[in-house]
């Protein structure tokens, strides 16, 4: 394989991102340990946006709580509105964080998701689900599914209207999950007269590796030709979906497997292409493409797996960046029509 050169490079000047994490330290469980490393890793993209962020005068953040169910609790959720113009209400867009659905948290995306809000004019929700495995399938995608509806039940109050956009999205894990309530929110009576009007689907997670269909088995190459990547491996694929348990055939974290796919809200799709899980979103814009669906695709030569976390300077990240904001702007053209 031959990764992107200005990649490569940053690669061999931080051996850190290559190298056998060290054994979790006394009384830290493994999954904990992880998720201080994944912060570890993620610092760079906060930085690098927080040193980017418009004026305070340009945008308002709050933080709320959402009650879940299945256990009962809440989940915190974090608010971004821009302010300042001359709009009274603004279009939405939904986050869901990666991190194999055993990672992550509110701040991972956080000075990313200010500057979008500003640069687009779009409200932004981003959700802080329960993590696997103390909280395994169905608890993050149910708690994400419900988040969304209590946005839909409270968006004159949140100062979003639903017509001019209402668009889930997310990274990897938050990739599938954004699939997956596309899926469920076409069919629930619920969004009835208030639907998805967009998915934004970045390196994405459509199928468990357990549940690959005969019919695209010769197209889901990469989970073997890129099995031993940084950031991602097939290996922790394989131990992020063991930790979440799902059923793998249940179309909540394997969507491509529905029916039909006539009638989901269209999809702009990123991937990576020296990451395991390259081909989910190849697949998926395929199988939407022919089910009607307006979609776009567009890959990234030599990139891995949620590189821009770590590297978000490098020209490729600030490409991959770039594009995200015309494919939401795509995206908010067809909610306006």
């Amino acid at each position: 394989m031959s990764y992107n050169p200005e990649l490569a490079a940053a690669l061999a000047a931080s051996p850190a991102f290559t190298q056998e994490p060290p054994p979790p330290p006394p009384g830290i469980s493994a999954w904990e340990f992880s998720r201080q490393l994944s912060k570890r890793l993620g610092t760079p993209i906060s930085d690098y946006y927080k040193e980017r962020l418009p004026d305070s005068s340009h945008y308002t953040v709050s933080d709320k709580h959402v009650p879940v169910e299945a256990p009962s609790g809440e989940i915190p959720v974090r608010y971004v509105k821009p302010s300042g113009g001359t709009e009274d209400t603004f279009p939405v867009l939904v986050w869901f964080h990666g991190g194999g659905f055993a990672l992550g948290d509110l701040e991972m995306d956080d000075m990313h998701l200010r500057t979008v809000a500003v640069e687009l004019k779009l409200a932004i929700v981003n959700v802080g689900y329960r993590l696997s495995p103390e909280f395994q399938f169905p608890t993050p995608f149910e708690d994400c599914y419900t988040a969304l509806k209590w946005i839909a039940d409270n968006a004159a109050d949140l100062q979003i209207d639903l017509k001019k956009g209402f668009i889930v999205g997310g990274d990897s894990a938050g990739g599938n999950i954004s699939a997956g309530i596309a899926l469920k929110a076409r069919d629930d009576p619920f969004f009835a007269g208030r639907p998805l009007t967009g998915q934004y689907l970045l390196e994405p997670a459509v199928v468990h590796p357990d549940a690959y269909p005969e019919k695209f088995k010769a197209s889901l190459r990469s989970f073997e030709e890129f099995s031993n990547t940084p950031f991602l491996s097939k290996e922790s694929v394989l131990r992020f979906f063991g930790a979440y348990d799902p059923p793998p055939s249940d179309l909540r974290v394997s969507p491509l497997l529905a029916v039909s796919h006539a009638g989901l809200p269209p999809a702009f799709i990123q991937v990576q292409e020296c990451d395991p899980i390259r081909d989910d979103g190849i697949v998926y814009e395929t199988v939407l493409r022919e089910a009607g669906v307006p979609v776009k695709l567009i890959k990234y030569p030599g990139c891995l797996h949620g590189f821009h976390y770590s590297f978000p300077s490098i020209s490729a990240a600030v490409k991959l960046d770039r594009d995200a904001r015309e494919g939401i702007r795509w995206l908010l053209t067809h909610s306006s029509q």
